[in-house]
């Protein structure tokens, strides 16, 4: 495939999650965190749901630019019903990707791996870490109510 097919296959992906974000909304149980980019103005509610070690429903909402918003919706894609360790796994391989690492495992992120070119933009790569940054968050506060922090 051509590289520009492939760029706008890439493209069109992103755009996709950004105007049909999946797992967009709120729960009313679970770890909820709200954390914000005030470089660009994102801000994010993730609320992560746990049955033992496993995330067993994760949903956010807020506003954000559209890396923001894709990276949040692939995120949530990516990690549900995977455990703990293993979603902070991907959090870890989806923070190198996009500050310009490779990784043979990046395939493991989905759609997420689209948002490799963020690497290219210094300025984009905290507006497609919040999501991801958030999780981490929720992941250390396990299975704490109501639980809110702000900033990142």
């Amino acid at each position: 495939m051509a590289l520009s097919k492939l760029d706008n296959l890439y493209r069109a992906v992103i755009l996709d999650h950004s105007s049909n974000p999946r797992h967009a909304g709120e729960l009313h149980t679970g770890c909820m965190i709200d954390l914000n980019n005030p470089t660009c103005g994102d801000v994010i509610r993730l609320t992560v749901e746990f049955e033992g070690d496993v995330i067993s429903n994760i949903a956010f909402s807020g506003h954000g630019c559209t890396i923001s918003t894709a990276s949040a919706s692939m995120m949530t894609v990516a990690v549900l019903g995977k455990t703990k360790e293993e979603a902070k796994e991907l959090a870890t391989i989806f923070s190198a990707m996009v500050t310009g690492e490779t990784d043979e495992r990046q395939e493991a992120l989905g759609d997420a791996q689209f948002l490799a070119g963020v690497s290219k933009f210094p300025a984009r790569v905290k507006c497609s870490t919040l999501a991801w940054n958030a999780l981490k968050k929720a992941i250390d506060f396990g299975e704490a109510q109501e639980t809110v922090i702000h900033g990142e």
